[in-house]
């Protein structure tokens, strides 16, 4: 079966989010579509990279992850389709893909718009769907679009450490309002090198342990886990987390409040770790 995601910060007021699963459908019945999400926020790659790398991580060999993320941000006259780890990635040359990854895609071409083409969401969305409907009848990555292009790179945001201390920026906020960090439990333990801790955030707020379950801790208590994909949390148990503690990510903040600036856009507050050796 030819299944494919979908993924976008294009909402959902509209008829574009359908048009587009037409697209699809109309070049091969027989894909499979799946609804990721159509609400991320716009212009925000590091909340877009978070998603769709752990939606990438969960799907089998084979699958193609169209991903329309501000799309038009830079005036590319083609669409990427990458192939990485046995998954077919579409998306638009404005840096994402890097920042999915994590790294350099494996193998990846350009799919030009055709000549005095407009260009618009559906017309990328029919390249995408093209190009994987060729991979489907057995044609490889190479044989659908232009090799060798040089590609837009953007590196994903990475914690800051020092020697007894490492600051991580909010890239989510679940359903729960949940806080996640952009910091994994391999990070957090290299780090750590086996010493305590304290998380410490808005308020002078601070948590020095990390919980297995939300349930670790009484209801209404703020926690820290490392979620399912492995990255912080911070939690309350039964509660919601960002906005009882004040905490924001993705939005703009009054400036003077601890934050990080992202594409000239986005701002996201700092959480940070503080680690001391026991006596």
């Amino acid at each position: 079966m030819a299944l494919i995601t979908l993924t976008t910060d294009i909402g959902m007021h509209d008829f574009v989010p359908g048009a587009i699963k037409g697209q699809l459908y109309g070049e091969n019945e027989s894909f499979k579509v799946i609804d990721i999400t159509n609400l991320l926020s716009p212009f925000n790659y590091i909340q877009a990279s978070y998603v769709c790398r752990n939606v990438i991580n969960n799907f089998p060999e084979g699958t193609l992850h169209v991903i329309l993320v501000n799309v038009f941000d830079r005036k590319k006259p083609h669409m990427l389709f990458a192939e990485h780890n046995g998954q077919y990635i579409g998306c638009a040359d404005n840096g994402l893909l890097t920042m999915i990854l994590d790294e350099a895609p494996q193998k990846v071409v350009t799919l030009p718009y055709k000549e005095n083409e407009k260009i618009n969401i559906f017309t990328s969305t029919k390249l995408l769907a093209e190009a994987y409907n060729k991979i489907v009848q057995g044609k490889t990555i190479e044989q659908v679009g232009y090799v060798g292009a040089e590609i837009v790179v953007n590196n994903p945001l990475r914690p800051i450490l020092g020697k007894d201390w490492m600051d991580g920026q909010i890239i989510f906020i679940d359903n729960f309002e949940n806080i996640i960090i952009n910091i994994t439990e391999k990070q957090f333990e290299d780090a750590r090198k086996g010493r305590a801790f304290k998380i410490v955030f808005k308020r002078s707020e601070t948590i020095d342990q990390i919980s297995d379950t939300y349930s670790d801790v009484a209801e209404g208590e703020k926690l820290a886990i490392f979620n399912a994909a492995g990255y912080l949390e911070i939690a309350i148990n039964k509660g919601n987390a960002a906005g009882l503690l004040g905490l924001q990510g993705f939005t703009e903040m009054p400036s003077g409040m601890p934050s990080q600036i992202i594409n000239n856009r986005l701002v996201y507050q700092t959480v940070k770790i503080h680690f001391e050796d026991q006596d």
